[in-house]
């Protein structure tokens, strides 16, 4: 199999949409020998700051001398950014590999009942088959892949919730939750405490438990299902700033990330006993980290771009505060694209005020919010600005070429857009990856 045959096989998946629930993933990983038993995990969650918060923790592990995996979701560009070790993407021949080793896996191991024995590759041939999800099956390759490395530890990201996802097969080292806000609604509830009650699904007996969550009612939520399960609890309610205990704040701008910061801080602290790592490694793990698409700074032919990944309400207010912190009195013009699950409005009332001018922009994806519903919505918010839809990130950027500074937000599925037209990568078509529906029922 190829890379190219690889990828095909996993587009393929996304016709099955998203499975809430445990039972596939475990029995796929069953039949590769459970490879999570072989690991230890830092598993973490939340609505936003998730993949922020496992970058410092992977920064600070690698920097203390430790073999580090990163497991995230979505990726911007490459699908190889999904599973990382030492900050290394897995290789396009790994790839490959992984997907040729998890479509042999028995299909019997998907029916309690057992029947005939054959490949994923041929469901043809078996009834009652219940296929893997795509992202079912890339967590079972990330087990398989950092089991295969010998990690000392991965950093493990949930997909979407916690309580349901396929992530939640593993016995973590600690549970780590970065704060709840309402997004995925329509998946996970429509209270914080909702919300907070998939988020804290991921929680286990005596695994000590961290967040950086703040809403009262989804901080009850998780110190009950930690008590309940006999784990102790932490609450981070600190930014992590100069002068604090590390010398140094995080690489990763933006006050909500000395937040996120504080929590991976509290993380290795809690975890010292188990994996030690001196403040010298702490403070230059956090010095180094990068993660990209999140107030990303890049200078490109004497203009400056600003690429942040703010995908829903809360993100969107983070980035106007960071804006008004990091980048006080200089002008933007602004690219903004979202995803029509989102509130849009909102979220075009809090960020069009940032710019004079505006490019609203169709995302590449079939859930993408209409650029001319957009463009109304920012000009109800800044009706003195200018404002323009255009169906795709490069006609934006070809439209705002003039403008000597632009911010790019609205969602991650257009900064990975913006970073091809850029040329900051190029991994034509791996987007497309991002893709799926929720078309199964959460399980109950």
């Amino acid at each position: 199999m190829t890379y190219a045959e690889a990828l095909d096989y996993l587009k393929g998946l996304a016709v099955f949409g998203a499975h809430f629930g445990l039972e596939t993933t475990q029995r796929l990983a069953a039949g590769l020998g459970n490879p999570q038993a072989r690991l230890r995990f830092i598993h973490v969650a939340g609505t936003n700051g998730k993949g922020s918060t496992c970058a410092m923790l992977e920064s600070i592990y690698r920097a203390a001398g430790l073999r580090v995996g990163l497991f995230t979701s979505p990726h911007l560009v490459s699908f190889r950014e999904r599973m990382q070790v030492g900050r290394q993407l897995i290789s396009e021949t790994d790839v490959a590999r992984l997907v040729g080793e998890v479509i042999r896996v028995p299909c019997s191991v998907f029916r309690p009942e057992g029947g005939a024995v054959a490949s994923l590759g041929t469901p043809s041939l078996i009834t009652n088959y219940s296929p893997p999800t795509f992202f079912e099956f890339v967590t079972v390759m990330a087990l398989r892949y950092f089991a295969e490395q010998k990690c000392d530890v991965v950093i493990w990201e949930t997909g979407l919730g916690g309580r349901l996802d396929a992530t939640n097969i593993v016995t973590p080292l600690a549970s780590v939750i970065t704060n709840i806000a309402l997004d995925h609604q329509q998946w996970l509830g429509n209270t914080l405490a909702a919300i907070a009650t998939e988020k804290a699904g991921i929680i286990k007996p005596g695994v000590p438990v961290l967040t950086a969550a703040d809403a009262l009612e989804a901080v009850e939520v998780i110190r009950a299902k930690a008590e309940r399960m006999g784990a102790t609890f932490t609450m981070v309610t600190d930014e992590l700033n100069a002068g604090s205990e590390t010398g140094a704040p995080p690489a990763l701008r933006g006050a909500h990330q000395r937040r996120n910061a504080a929590l991976a801080v509290a993380v290795v602290r809690a975890l010292q006993d188990t994996l030690p790592v001196s403040d010298t490694a702490l403070r230059r793990g956090l010095e180094t980290v990068r993660w990209a698409g999140r107030l990303q700074v890049e200078k490109i032919g004497g203009r400056e771009f600003l690429l942040d990944g703010a995908h829903n309400v809360d993100g969107a207010r983070a980035l106007v505060t960071a804006m008004r912190e990091e980048f006080a009195g200089a002008p933007f013009a602004l690219v903004l694209g979202m995803l029509g699950d989102k509130d849009c409005e909102l979220m075009c009332r809090t960020l069009a005020p940032l710019a004079q001018r505006i490019a609203v922009v169709r995302v590449g994806s079939s859930r993408s919010a209409e650029p001319t519903e957009l463009a109304e919505f920012c000009r109800r918010a800044n009706q003195s600005g200018l404002v323009t839809a255009h169906e795709s990130a490069g006609n934006a950027l070809t439209a705002l070429e003039k403008e000597p500074r632009v911010v790019i937000a609205g969602s991650l599925y257009l900064i990975g857009e913006a970073m091809e037209v850029l040329g900051l990568d190029v991994a034509a078509g791996e987007r497309e990856l991002n893709e799926w529906q929720a078309k199964r029922a959460p399980a109950q």
